[in-house]
């Protein structure tokens, strides 16, 4: 262990932000410099709060299963390089999980059962973006080639991780993406201040350089279909994420000026690194309205508060969650609490347990506002509570409400069999029902969490490597029942 006294005597601390006067300027990271620069002067006393607690319930809550005990232990004793070893030994990408993830491992730390846990989200990022600055991630290339070649659908962290494992295993992987560049969400869908697209791209020379290629601007289902690719590559995994939004079916709701975000949120990452977007979608001098509490709504608000929105609000249908863990929702587990992001530390206002029941029409085809009522949970359903209808003004609506499932074109070229929420079905190894097909990450899940994309392709790799070579010595850090027990 660590300090054997730290998670006693010293509380928690993270890193400062830039002011937000300063950040909301500019699209760069709201952290100086970097997170792990920013972090570096007091991290090793903040990974020396892990404690000897016998059994490390941060395990159980991390589904890559990261070794966070000992990179915190090595981590105290400034030990750099051990210490991103072991990260590096379940992680492909702790840079991403470390700016990206909502940390569950925290909420299972057992310091947190009754004092603040330990940053463990924190240490990771520090330990990986000094290891960049020190220019010690370097590329692992195969010790030989098996001349087994494997197309990956989609570059998101589910289809860069299981492309990295593969390559690695020492098979020719092709990763097709139908952008014009490479990153999936990571690249078009995570603002600039949360992680700066460079952090993208020296991972993706990383694997350049290790031996996997990429192809962008390639649909597959209209470019190639589903069954020419089968043809050319010996097996295919679809890591093509769930991106259909979730939509409003209201009155109104063909009005101009309502997008889903993922319209708005690609646009103004183009525009954040200095690409030309015609006809952009911009909130700059509008009312902002985001129907969605999540993350996702988190990002347009930081995003429309950049590009200079006079007014933003945020609407959740559901109530507005206490500031402790609930008693429902006991420790280790992942509990719903209110949450400050960056974003909402910059701007607007947050309203709770509301429903949209109409757009109304400024007289030329564009929405002007939005009817609202206060809802309550009654029966297994949201009704509306009477006498709390109002009207808010919105030049811009964006829905932010979640994804119900993958799209279906390259599915149904190839025969695959879907399940009742959409997703695509896969056994405990990942494989499909047709053979030689694979399918990892939101595609297969549903709609989750970075780390459980990054799980989710490693995991899938090794169920690719067993098919494409008998045995496979790739790490699984995601079995069956531990994924029956996540779910």
């Amino acid at each position: 262990m660590a300090d054997p006294k730290g998670f006693m005597t010293t509380p928690r601390e993270v890193a400062e932000r830039r002011p937000v006067a300063e950040r909301v300027k500019d699209w760069k990271e709201v952290y100086p410099g970097t997170p792990g620069r920013a972090l570096l002067p007091i991290i090793s006393q903040q990974a020396g709060r892990c404690m000897d607690c016998g059994i490390p319930f941060c395990h159980n809550g991390c589904p890559l299963g990261n070794l966070i005990p000992e990179w915190n232990d090595l981590v105290w004793r400034e030990d750099w390089q051990p210490a991103l070893e072991r990260l590096h030994a379940t992680n492909n990408f702790p840079e991403f999980t470390g700016r990206l993830c909502p940390a569950p491992c925290e909420t299972a730390c057992v310091v947190a059962i009754n004092r603040e846990a330990v940053t463990i989200k924190n240490v990771e990022v520090a330990i990986i973006d000094k290891a960049w600055d020190d220019s010690r991630v370097v590329p692992q290339q195969p010790a030989w080639h098996t001349n087994k070649t494997v197309a990956v659908v989609g570059s998101g962290p589910a289809g860069l991780a299981v492309a990295q494992q593969l390559t690695r295993a020492g098979h020719t992987v092709v990763v097709h993406e139908r952008a014009d560049a490479v990153g999936g969400l990571l690249r078009y869908g995570i603002p600039e201040f949360k992680m700066e697209k460079s952090v993208v791209d020296r991972r993706l020379k990383q694997m350049v350089l290790e031996g996997t290629q990429f192809k962008t601007g390639v649909t597959i289902g209209e470019d190639i279909t589903g069954p020419e690719l089968l043809e050319r590559y010996e097996a295919v995994v679809l890591a093509i994420g769930s991106t259909v939004a979730r939509d409003l079916p209201v009155p109104g709701r063909e009005l101009g000026g309502i997008h889903q975000a993922m319209e708005f949120l690609p646009q103004a990452n183009r525009a954040a690194v200095g690409q030309v977007v015609p006809d952009q979608i911009t909130a700059q001098g509008k009312d902002v309205v985001i129907i969605g509490g999540g993350d996702t709504g988190a990002d347009c608000l930081g995003t429309s508060t950049r590009q200079g929105a006079r007014s933003i609000t945020q609407l959740e249908i559901m109530p507005q969650p206490p500031e402790t863990r609930p008693e429902n929702q006991p420790w280790p587990t992942y509990p719903m609490t209110f949450r400050v992001s960056s974003a909402h530390e910059e701007n607007g206002d947050r309203v709770y347990a509301v429903s949209t029941t109409r757009f109304t029409d400024d007289g030329s085809g564009n929405v002007s506002g939005l009817d609202l009522t206060e809802v309550r949970f009654e029966g297994g359903r949201f009704v509306p509570v009477p006498g709390t209808e109002r009207h808010i003004p919105a030049q811009l609506v964006l829905l932010a409400m979640g994804f119900v499932g993958p799209e279906k074109t390259i599915g149904e070229q190839l025969g695959l069999e879907f399940d009742a929420r959409g997703n695509i079905t896969r056994d405990d190894d990942y494989a499909t029902s047709v053979p030689g097909v694979f399918v990892c990450g939101d595609a297969g899940r549903g709609q989750s969490l970075i780390v459980w994309a990054i799980a989710e392709g490693r995991s899938c790799a090794k169920g690719v490597d067993e098919f494409l070579s008998g045995s496979s010595k790739l790490p699984r850090p995601i079995g069956p029942e531990v994924r029956q027990l996540l779910a």
